[in-house]
């Protein structure tokens, strides 16, 4: 199979993850660009985020256009994580990849265990500004430091700290995940890596078209059994990354 079909194929499965889900952009796109396409781990970072912002934003209109998304929830923890994210993004370079990657995974290994443990809520998705700002300072640190957009840990924190609707904290999450990404590409932006546009565009094209469709099957799927998928995916990418790490 010619790296480019594998390019298509990646895309799309990252596309319908964050359009569903709200989230396993960075954690699904960096792994596919290293082993499927190839791409050294600093480049691979790089060209993920470019996915992830496009791709996000490309699901958060889809989102928003059903009205499934929790602006003042999004902004009040996009706007509490930005500098801790830029701050924590500073530090992360001085500590071993091997240890990232075993905190990585055992951060989304906990995240993953409590989403499927936890019923979905019927929250009202009113917000207060205290909890929204509080969780949304150490979900940047969090993030920043890890390197990642945060999806994967917004959803649980609108869900079980804010008690945010899953079908809301999904859409929600993605305005988490846009502006984490900024930051961090923003940190990258004067390091130089090769970028093979070849395989990003396609990678790309159907990570978009993607999300539209993940958005199609979350309006199918009821939030319950959207959260059960969402930890199991979840646990499943952080095994992988802590035997790797280990390996």
């Amino acid at each position: 199979m010619s790296t480019v079909v594998l390019a298509l194929l990646a895309g799309a499965l990252v596309g319908v993850a964050l359009g569903a889900l709200g989230a396993g952009g960075s954690i699904l796109t960096v792994p596919a660009l290293i082993y499927l396409l190839g791409f050294d781990p600093a480049s691979a970072t790089t060209a993920s985020l470019i996915v992830v912002i496009v791709t996000a934003v490309t699901a958060l209109v889809a989102h928003a256009r059903a009205g499934a998304v929790r602006w003042r929830a999004g902004l009040l923890f996009a706007a509490a994580g930005v500098l801790p994210a830029a701050a924590a993004g500073a530090l992360s370079s001085r500590i071993p990849q091997s240890v990232l990657t075993l905190m990585f995974a055992a951060l989304a290994a906990v995240a993953a265990l409590r989403m499927l443990r936890r019923r979905a809520p019927a929250g009202t998705g009113r917000v207060s500004a205290g909890p929204a700002a509080a969780a949304g300072a150490g979900l940047g640190a969090v993030t920043g430091f890890l390197g990642v957009g945060g999806g994967f840990l917004a959803v649980p924190a609108l869900v079980g700290v804010l008690a945010v609707p899953m079908g809301a904290a999904v859409g929600t999450s993605l305005l988490v995940v846009v502006a984490n990404a900024l930051v961090a590409l923003g940190a990258r932006a004067y390091t130089a890596v090769d970028l093979d546009w070849t395989l990003i565009m396609p990678f790309l094209a159907t990570a978009v078209l993607g999300a539209w469709d993940g958005r199609r099957l979350a309006a199918k799927v009821s939030p319950g059994t959207l959260q059960r998928v969402f930890g199991a995916v979840l646990l499943a990418v952080a095994a992988g990354m802590g035997l790797t790490a280990v390996l």
